[in-house]
C-alpha cells in the first residue's frame, strides 16, 4: 500500500526526520524508542492499543540521502513470523517547487499461511498506518 502528501518543507528539512531512525517516535506510530541502533540495523518498542510493549527488529535495505530511506522487519525467530512472511517501509521525498517535498511512504506486507484470511484487515490497519506516519511528519514540519 502507498500514500503520499506534499509538504511544505525542503528535501533537507524532512530527511533529517527519516533519514534518523532516532526520531522515528516522533512521526511513526506506536513507536516509543528505538533501542541497539547499529549502520544498518535497530530495533523499534512499540506499543499495541492495549499499553504492551512489543519490540520489532529492522534492517535498513536502502538508504539514499534526500531521496529515499528503506527498511525491512526482520521476522525469523519473532512472534511476527507466524503472521507475516515479509514486511517493509518505504519512505521516497521529491522536491516539488521551492519549498515544498512530495513525500511518498508505502507499506509491503506479505502475510503467511491463514493470516492471508485477515489480508483486507492488514490493509485497512496499513492505510490508516501510513496516514498517521504523514501525520506525523506535516506536524513536526509544516502542512
Amino acid at each position: 500500500m502507498h500514500r503520499s502528501r506534499t509538504l511544505r518543507a525542503t528535501p533537507e528539512e524532512i530527511w533529517a526526520i527519516v533519514g534518523d531512525v532516532y526520531h522515528l517516535p516522533r512521526w511513526w506510530p506506536r513507536v516509543t524508542r528505538v533501542e541497539g541502533v547499529e549502520d544498518d540495523a535497530f530495533t523499534q518498542v512499540l506499543t499495541t492499543a492495549k499499553g504492551v510493549p512489543v519490540r520489532a527488529d529492522y534492517r535498513v535495505v536502502e538508504s539514499a540521502p534526500l531521496r529515499v530511506q528503506r527498511w525491512a522487519q526482520q521476522l525469523v525467530n519473532t512472534p511476527f513470523e507466524r503472521v507475516l512472511a515479509a514486511s517493509e517501509v518505504e519512505v521516497r521525498l521529491e522536491p516539488e517547487g521551492d519549498a515544498a517535498t512530495r513525500v511518498a511512504v508505502s507499506l509491503v506486507q506479505r502475510l503467511r499461511g491463514m493470516s492471508r484470511l485477515g489480508s483486507f484487515m492488514v490493509r485497512n490497519a496499513g492505510r490508516r498506518q501510513l496516514d498517521d506516519a504523514l501525520n506525523g511528519l506535516e506536524a513536526l514540519v509544516g502542512p
